[in-house]
C-alpha cells in the first residue's frame, strides 16, 4: 500500500475551454503533464454554489450537470500540477485528499 493525492475537480458538463469541453482540457492538460491517469465521472443531479438542482429527469434542467475529474497520483506530482489548472478559470470546486491506494496494476508496455 502506498500514500497518494487525490485531486478532484468538479465543473459543469457545458463549461468550456476555447470551444472545448473544461472536463477534456483538464484530462489533456494531465496527460501531457504526465500523471498517472484521470478520469471523467458525469453526475445525473447536483447542486452548486448556485444552490440550483440540475437533474436529468427534468428535461429543462438536464444542462449544467455535474462532473467531476479525477486524478491521483503522489503528492509531489500533484501538487506540481495544480499551476496547470491556474489560467482555466475553473468556475467550480476543486479538492486535495489524501488516499491510500490498496491495489494498483499498470499496463505492460506491448513486447
Amino acid at each position: 500500500m502506498s500514500r497518494a493525492l487525490r485531486l478532484t475537480v468538479f465543473v459543469d458538463d457545458t463549461d468550456v475551454w476555447h470551444h472545448r469541453p473544461m472536463y477534456t482540457e483538464i484530462v489533456h492538460r494531465a496527460h501531457a503533464a504526465g500523471l498517472a491517469g484521470a478520469s471523467v465521472f458525469r453526475g445525473v443531479e447536483g447542486f452548486g454554489a448556485t444552490s440550483v438542482v440540475h437533474t436529468t429527469r427534468l428535461l429543462s434542467m438536464a444542462d449544467d450537470l455535474p462532473v467531476a475529474v479525477v486524478i491521483v497520483d503522489t503528492e509531489e506530482r500533484v501538487r506540481a500540477f495544480l499551476p496547470d489548472l491556474d489560467d482555466l478559470s475553473i468556475e467550480g470546486l476543486a479538492v486535495l485528499d489524501e488516499v491510500e491506494i490498496v491495489h494498483h496494476r499498470g499496463r505492460q508496455a506491448a513486447p
